[in-house]
């Protein structure tokens, strides 16, 4: 039986139902293979094991045939697909159990796979934002928070900008297409900010001046 863990969210990746002057602009996931390569460091972790495998064969090909001193190296690559199946399976968890979403007046992200929570940063919360885009289209856009918003690091990595610990920055990363939705962002956090915001203050009556 098909069993949905995000059947309580009364709008895809939201906590709640939007209000009647808030509409979604934009709505998408991390890239799985991608995300391993950037967060979890997939080439390298590859290429470590290659390496191992070489100096093995390196070490052992004086001492036997080619052949007989190829297959020492053999361990370490099947160990090496092991360990990236591992991490491509961790992150393709991570890329299904996470949405991010763009509104017209802020961006959410619903990350966790096992700890499921949903980040709300309106616009006018954000100062700058930067996007990184391969030739694939694929890409990652960072947000520089200002005031006194902060975020944990550990809680929302991968979903942070690398080595930003001091002063976290929540990222979309890995995701398709990110030269639009940057443009996308870019167009609806400026509308937003140039929105004036209106404070109701109550005004006293002054003393001294009788009621008629």
């Amino acid at each position: 039986m098909h069993h949905d863990d995000f059947q309580f969210e009364p709008v895809r990746g939201l906590p709640e139902a939007l209000p009647e002057d808030e509409h979604i602009l934009w709505q998408g996931a991390p890239n799985p293979l991608r995300l391993a390569k950037d967060a979890w460091a997939l080439n390298w972790v590859l290429g470590y094991f290659v390496l191992l495998a070489v100096i093995r064969v390196i070490i052992i090909s004086p001492e036997k045939s080619l052949t007989a001193a190829m297959a020492q190296g053999i361990p370490f690559l099947v160990a090496g697909a092991v360990v990236a199946l591992l991490i491509l399976g961790i992150a393709t968890v991570q890329a299904r159990s996470t949405v991010y979403t763009l509104t017209n007046k802020r961006v959410c992200m619903r990350i966790g796979a096992a700890l499921t929570m949903t980040l709300n940063l309106p616009y006018v919360c954000i100062g700058n934002a930067q996007a990184g885009v391969r030739a694939s289209g694929l890409g990652t856009i960072t947000f520089e928070l200002i005031g006194d918003t902060r975020l944990s690091y550990l809680m929302t990595w991968p979903h942070v900008r690398p080595w930003h610990m001091r002063r976290t920055q929540p990222a979309f990363r890995a995701i398709p297409d990110a030269a639009r939705v940057a443009a996308i962002f870019a167009a609806a956090a400026e509308t937003r900010v140039s929105v004036p915001q209106v404070a109701q203050v109550s005004t006293p009556t002054p003393s001294g001046i009788a009621a008629e």
